[in-house]
């Protein structure tokens, strides 16, 4: 113990897909919720706009939270909490999963023992909290570690890694229990202030509202830059967002929430990276999209919303599918997003029961920067 007045508590911050978490053994924390997410604000600076007394990165995708324990199910290797951690605000949102952070809870898993290591590809089965299903990840291992250097790039992170296989179809349903909601490929929902509008519900990981980006104004190649601080649009986007939780019978669901998610996509065209002024053609993708999480749009494509939308691609009669045009044989869905592409293994069938995903899956890439002891203030420990 260096200083007599703070506690050490374990932690490994990890950039985790296109985001960066810091990982916390959820026993190393005080039991009572209310106090364990005390002291995980403290850990990350919380409240304060630049994050300055701890460690999150004053900046969403920085400021995110993976608390693992061990497994409280005889089919999962190991239990994950993700908790997107508000910069400006006392507030951690466990509403839904962040499909990056959630990508990197294997590799986390096998370098600290929890989950034993088998060459070339170890199977991971997570069991998420947020939604109460299981994932797997396939994590490529070497010598009994995970391997971190590879030849697989994400759009959004500088340089190459270790090909990371997501498979998400076990989370189809988390929140409403259905791929489509509604059983609709699109529904009109009555928007205030608005009117009439054509969507699709989806629900993969997270629910998500899919909208045409012309249909609300847009061009469908925005930057974050050309909507951050627009009131009017982030306005539209709650009131879409109100509606389309009504429609989805999301009867415990607030404002504040992070999901559900709007998109609004585009056909193909020709735009800009706007990390890094790359030029990507519009027969590098099969459409444009574009999301909205917390009144801010995301700056690069969210894991977890490229799987809804990758299976929106597929789904016959979706907005998104009108926009991709896939052949029948189609299986990897490109997602032209705002610094870059993402692709997406899935695959559906229509059965009698309705439309059934059998597959759909991501890949990322994640790497340990660091591990180490936080020192919280006692004080923080105090109810």
């Amino acid at each position: 113990m260096i200083n007599s007045e703070s506690s050490q508590v374990y932690c490994v911050i990890m950039r985790s897909g296109t985001s960066k978490g810091i990982f916390l053994n959820e026993n190393d924390l005080p039991q009572d919720p209310v106090l364990r997410d005390k002291v995980i604000l403290s850990i990350f600076g919380s409240p304060d706009p630049r994050q300055i007394d701890g460690l999150g990165g004053a900046e969403m995708l920085t400021s995110k939270l993976a608390l693992i324990s061990p497994p409280s199910r005889d089919d999962a290797d190991v239990d994950f909490s993700f908790g997107q951690v508000e910069i400006a605000e006392p507030v951690i949102y466990y509403d839904g999963l962040c499909g990056n952070i959630a990508s990197g809870v294997g590799t986390y898993a096998i370098e600290e023992g929890l989950v034993k290591a088998v060459e070339p590809v170890t199977k991971v089965r997570i069991f998420s909290r947020n939604t109460n299903q299981i994932y797997i990840t396939e994590v490529p291992v070497k010598d009994g570690r995970p391997l971190v250097d590879g030849d697989y790039a994400i759009a959004g992170v500088p340089g190459t890694g270790a090909q990371i296989q997501v498979d998400m179809a076990g989370t189809v349903g988390s929140r409403t229990g259905r791929l489509l909601p509604t059983g609709n490929p699109i529904d009109t929902l009555d928007i205030k202030d608005f009117g009439k509008l054509e969507v699709s519900l989806l629900d993969v990981v997270n629910p998500c509202i899919f909208v045409r980006a012309s249909d609300i104004g847009m061009k469908g190649d925005e930057k974050p830059v050309d909507v951050d601080g627009n009131e009017a649009l982030m306005k539209l986007v709650d009131n879409i967002r109100v509606a389309a939780c009504a429609k989805m019978n999301l009867t415990d669901w607030e404002i504040k929430n992070p999901t559900p998610f709007v998109v609004f996509v585009s056909p193909p065209k020709d735009y800009t990276d706007h990390l890094t002024n790359k030029k990507i053609k519009a027969d590098e993708v099969d459409f444009l999209a574009r999301m909205i999480i917390l009144r801010k749009m995301h700056q690069t494509y969210a894991g977890s919303v490229s799987c809804v939308t990758g299976m929106a691609g597929v789904v016959p009669g979706t907005v998104v599918h009108e926009m991709a045009k896939p052949t029948d044989d189609q299986k990897i869905i490109r997602i032209g997003h705002p610094a870059g592409i993402i692709d997406v293994e899935a695959e559906c069938d229509n059965t009698p029961e309705g439309i059934v995903a059998n597959r759909v899956t991501y890949s990322r890439t994640a790497r340990r920067i660091m591990e180490g002891y936080v020192y919280v203030p006692n004080k923080v420990f105090e109810n």
